[in-house]
């Protein structure tokens, strides 16, 4: 690895908790290998380009790492109508990130949605070198999800592989077709090729209690969280 700087930001009001403040420390790197993301993410920073990051902040541990042990990961009735209703209709294209015209339409519908049905802030639509440097100019390959109704993109995933398992990164889809449930499948289909893989977890990023954008995680169980003493623990059992 090698590391450019270091820097944590000031506490501001945290975008989970509103009632919270939140800090966060940054690692920018110019170079990474998978294996040496792997030991950072079972240690609870998250990567988003070149950019490492895990919370810090300064009255509040809510945020916390979650896990999917993939061999005793069981969906339960409402994930099973998901990939019921998905399966055969839904194709999924595995790739390398690429940006389209057709991404940044999907994208930002996506954000517009959630900004207005769920209190997401407004970011604007993206351009094509914002969305390169989120999603396309990874330290190492990074996997792009693409899942297609018919000859129609209708959900984009970023998944990183490496030895121990694989990270959701990110995910959005269209919102016209919300009744799919699609960021479920997308989960589910990660754990499945993680099985199909013999990988043994999938690290979904943070859970907060409290977060309608972040309590989704725990559905997926058995599944671990990172304590605070830096130990993963069982935490929503199947």
């Amino acid at each position: 690895m090698e590391s450019l700087f270091v820097f944590t930001s000031p506490p501001s009001t945290c975008s989970y908790l509103p009632d919270q403040q939140w800090s966060l420390t940054y690692q920018m790197v110019s170079r990474l290998t998978p294996l040496e993301y792997q030991e950072r993410l079972k240690a609870g920073w998250r990567r988003f380009g070149f950019s490492l990051f895990r919370p810090t902040c300064p009255a509040c541990t809510a945020c916390r790492s979650l896990r999917v042990p993939v061999a005793t990961f069981k969906p339960d009735r409402s994930q099973r109508r998901c990939l019921a209703a998905n399966d055969g209709d839904v194709k999924l294209v595995i790739g390398l990130p690429e940006v389209t015209d057709e991404k940044l339409d999907l994208y930002d519908r996506f954000h517009s949605y959630q900004h207005e049905h769920v209190g997401w802030s407004d970011h604007g639509p993206k351009d094509a070198s914002d969305f390169a440097e989120s999603f396309v100019d990874n330290p190492f390959v990074t996997q792009e999800w693409c899942y297609y109704l018919g000859e129609k993109l209708v959900g984009v995933g970023y998944v990183d592989n490496f030895p121990e398992g694989l990270s959701a990164i990110y995910f959005f889809h269209d919102p016209a077709e919300r009744n799919r449930s699609l960021g479920t499948f997308n989960v589910l289909s990660i754990i499945r090729a993680a099985a199909q893989w013999n990988l043994p977890h999938v690290y979904l990023g943070y859970f907060v209690e409290g977060c309608r954008s972040l309590e989704y995680k725990a559905r997926f169980r058995p599944n671990e969280a990172l304590s605070t003493e830096g130990e993963w623990e069982a935490f929503r059992e199947g």
